[in-house]
C-alpha cells in the first residue's frame, strides 16, 4: 500500500462518514483509526454498527487520549489526515493550537509539517464562531469539506448521499473512485 492515512472520526453527528472511508480505504491505503469517546456513543445512537467492526476496519487503531501512539509525532510519516465527521470542538481546538487529545495532535501536526488535512464538519447552522475557527484552520492550510452532498447524481437512498461525501473526500486525497455520479450535464 502506498498511501497511509490517519482517520479521526470525532464525536459529532454523521460517524458514517469516517467508517464508510474506512471501507474504502480498506484495501487501497493504511489506515491509522482514532474514534473518540463521544464518537463511540453517536456510533451506538445514529447506526447499527458494532464498535468491534468499526475498529477491524482500520490497519491499526489508536487510543483517543493516546499522545504517546506513534502517529501522535511529526517524524512519523504519514501522508493525510481525515476527521470525519469533525465536531465543532475539534475544529476549533485544531484552528486554536490545542493539542489535548490524539485527534487535535493529528491536526496540529499535519498543519506544523505541511501534510493534507481534510476536516468534514457536520453541523448546522454555522455561528460566527465556527466560521471564524473554519478560516482559520483554512489559513493554515486544512481543507474544510462541509459534509454538503451534490443532487446532481440523483442519490436515492443514505448510503449514496454519504457515497457523495466520501468520493468527495477521496478526490481530495488523489485516489480515483466512482463512488458517485460526476457533474456531466
Amino acid at each position: 500500500m502506498s498511501n497511509e492515512i490517519v482517520v479521526g472520526i470525532s464525536g459529532a453527528s454523521g460517524v458514517q462518514y469516517g467508517v464508510r472511508l474506512l471501507e474504502v480505504l480498506r484495501n487501497r491505503a493504511e489506515t491509522h483509526l482514532i474514534i473518540s469517546e463521544n464518537a463511540k456513543l453517536i456510533l451506538k445512537i445514529e447506526t447499527e454498527y458494532e464498535l468491534e467492526d468499526v475498529l477491524r476496519l482500520a490497519s491499526h487503531v489508536h487510543a483517543p487520549d493516546d499522545l504517546t501512539a506513534v502517529i501522535a509525532s511529526g517524524s512519523y510519516q504519514f501522508d493525510a489526515a481525515v476527521i470525519a465527521p469533525c465536531s465543532m470542538k475539534t475544529l476549533g481546538s485544531i484552528a486554536n493550537g490545542i493539542s489535548s487529545t490524539l485527534i487535535t495532535r493529528i491536526g496540529d501536526i499535519c498543519l506544523k509539517e505541511g501534510r493534507k488535512l481534510i476536516l468534514v464538519p457536520r453541523e448546522t447552522p454555522l455561528s460566527l464562531v465556527h466560521m471564524e475557527n473554519m478560516v482559520k484552520i483554512k489559513r493554515a492550510g486544512a481543507i474544510v469539506m462541509p459534509a454538503c452532498p451534490s443532487f446532481y447524481s440523483k442519490p436515492k437512498t443514505t448510503s449514496d448521499i454519504i457515497d457523495i461525501i466520501v468520493g468527495r473526500i477521496l478526490d481530495l486525497l488523489g485516489m480515483e473512485n466512482d463512488l458517485s455520479g460526476r457533474w456531466n450535464p
